[in-house]
């Protein structure tokens, strides 16, 4: 994958370039090796600022996937399998994402956050008097944001 700078970075240069990408927003290990190797830095040098990083505090995936899930659960954009489909995206391993997950989910009951996503998209909606259609177009929206199907149901059919 090439950077929009395809200029190599020398063994100088990749530090001061990986901090300055953190300053700007957060980024997993992965999308770290990611921007550098596009930069065409050596793994060697990859892993050497990797560690540094780690070791100075500035780069933790398990500190950066608590805070994208917490983020995502909260805004209602993310829930269940597409939040684990997100970060898996993002470059967290499946053991961050396990840990991170089992640990917000378990706060949380999934029918009040269904109920709460779908009074944000759709205030006023009411199961028992919408049309086909319309109930079509709010479990779907629902299930895109990664909620299951009975959690769904149940909240619909309950909020009467």
């Amino acid at each position: 994958m090439k950077s929009k700078n395809t200029k190599p970075l020398t063994p100088d240069q990749v530090y001061p370039y990986a901090l300055r990408l953190l300053t700007g927003r957060d980024y997993s290990t992965a999308r770290i090796s990611q921007k550098l190797s596009a930069r065409e830095v050596s793994w060697q040098d990859i892993d050497t600022v990797i560690t540094r990083l780690q070791r100075e505090g500035w780069l933790n995936d398990q500190r950066y996937a608590e805070r994208f899930a917490d983020s995502a659960l909260s805004s209602g954009r993310f829930y269940g399998a597409r939040l684990r489909m997100e970060m898996r995206r993002r470059g967290f391993t499946a053991e961050v994402v396990g840990e991170t997950l089992a640990h917000l989910l378990a706060e949380r009951d999934e029918v009040s956050e269904v109920r709460s996503a779908a009074e944000r998209r759709y205030p006023g909606f009411s199961y028992s008097t919408a049309s086909e259609r319309d109930k079509r177009r709010v479990i779907g929206f629902l299930q895109r944001r990664g909620f299951g199907f009975s959690a769904i149901m149940r909240a619909l059919r309950t909020d009467e």
